[in-house]
């Protein structure tokens, strides 16, 4: 593959990844796998059966759904989708929900038959859908990602029957083209004509739910508190605002923000704090969206590996992409970005994910500390070397052996979290 195909294929790679959502996408994917099932109905289902994987469960339990007016939960969710849901609009399959409409969704609520199990597949997202209304039955599977429909069935008659795999996603062809260095390489040599649409509705977007979580008291308030406690440097001001955007996000917040690797507060965490440098350090737009290429890239390569949805905090791997935007800003490159990476994957890999609720905000503050101290340590002329820890020489290795530790490793994990949060013994 010659270097234009390798460049138009990352940037296939960020049209596919950074697209609008609103709310959180776990609430949203199960709401918008209820809207398509019922436009294959065509009819208000009587009888409702979701069955959603245990890292579903985990990520709706605790967060409010979207223009819902604060009601939280799988139920909540999926009978939004129903009675509310634009099938068209994907993962903003509730943005034009209306006062009637959240009416609806209350008797509906009250009156229809419900019922939530876990479902037995292995893969760590999985969302099925079955509804009936009168002899008519309808069904829908979303498994992988939020918005990979494999299975539509009306009447047990296929309309969409695509191959799956029911167990660990693993990357694309595509996506397993993504290394560090032709990253660094692309950022330099990008036409920006190509992908300026796509980055500059992330900096709109994301900015705009930053400043809604500092002016607003939403959740924790964790990025107004991070003001307040330790100054307006722009170190803290890169973590405060951040934080802010999922403080709004995480607690029913309507803005929609631009998602990197199926994630609200990752593309968040990706993109905030090189805008406040950018920012701060008076560079060209042209500059500022290169140093965005780094880091969602950057975000995107290091989640890959580990699939969407795991025990491992995917703020984590968004931290180390901003740490490399930002050491981009300040010239560094192929070396020094490796470097970055390498550190604040050393530094918090190993955060759990316990679900979608207030507490992401702070999360991602501890991310984006990674990523700046990550960059720092490298400014300074220090960083971790093979042989610490799970550290191994050559920042690709680094990265498939954090993969494999948060795919792998953390299976267990990942079920007794959901044991803890689900109260069972």
């Amino acid at each position: 593959m010659d270097k234009n195909e390798l460049w138009e294929c990352f940037a296939q790679i960020l049209e596919e990844e950074l697209v609008p959502a609103m709310g959180c996408t776990e609430p949203i994917a199960v709401a918008y796998a209820g809207a398509l099932c019922t436009r294959e109905l065509g009819a208000r289902p009587e009888r409702v059966e979701l069955a959603v994987s245990g890292n579903i469960i985990k990520n709706v339990k605790s967060v409010i759904v979207p223009h819902t007016g604060g009601r939280r939960g799988l139920r909540t969710a999926v009978a939004a989708g129903i009675v509310c849901g634009d099938p068209e609009a994907e993962l903003e399959v509730l943005s034009h929900v209306t006062e009637a409409g959240l009416a609806a969704l209350d008797e509906y609520l009250n009156t229809a038959d419900i019922r939530v199990t876990r479902s037995e597949a292995r893969c760590p997202f999985d969302i099925q859908v079955r509804l009936a209304a009168g002899a008519d039955t309808a069904y829908v599977r979303v498994i992988g990602s939020h918005t990979n429909v494999v299975r539509v069935e009306k009447n047990g008659v296929p309309r969409v029957d695509l191959p799956f795999a029911d167990g660990t996603v693993q990357p694309s062809p595509k996506r397993r083209l993504l290394t560090i260095q032709g990253i660094v390489e692309y950022a330099e040599g990008a036409d920006l004509a190509r992908v300026r649409p796509i980055l500059q509705r992330q900096i709109e977007y994301n900015m705009a739910i930053s400043q809604e979580g500092l002016s607003g008291a939403w959740g924790a308030q964790i990025g107004r508190i991070l003001l307040h406690s330790y100054g307006g440097t722009v170190w803290n001001r890169a973590k405060a605002q951040a934080a802010a955007g999922s403080d709004a996000r995480m607690n029913g917040c309507e803005r929609p923000v631009i998602i990197n690797s199926g994630s609200g507060n990752q593309g968040i965490t990706a993109s905030v704090p090189v805008i406040v440098y950018a920012r701060h350090l008076g560079v060209s737009d042209g500059e500022l969206l290169r140093a965005l290429l780094v880091s969602n890239l950057v975000t995107i390569h290091l989640k890959d590996g580990i699939g969407s949805l795991s025990a491992y905090c995917g703020a984590t791997s968004a931290g180390a992409g901003a740490g490399a935007g930002i050491c981009w800003l300040y010239g560094g490159r192929y070396k020094e970005i490796s470097h970055t990476v390498v550190n604040a994957l050393a530094i918090n890999s190993g955060m759990i994910c316990d679900g979608a609720k207030a507490s992401c905000a702070a999360k991602i503050a501890s991310a984006v500390e990674a990523g700046l101290l990550g960059w720092q340590m490298n400014v300074g002329g220090s960083e971790f070397v093979g042989g610490d820890g799970i550290v191994i020489k050559g920042v690709e290795n680094t990265i498939d052996a954090v993969s494999r530790l948060a795919r792998d490793g953390m299976r267990e994990t990942d079920n007794e979290i959901l044991r803890l949060m689900m109260g069972e013994e």
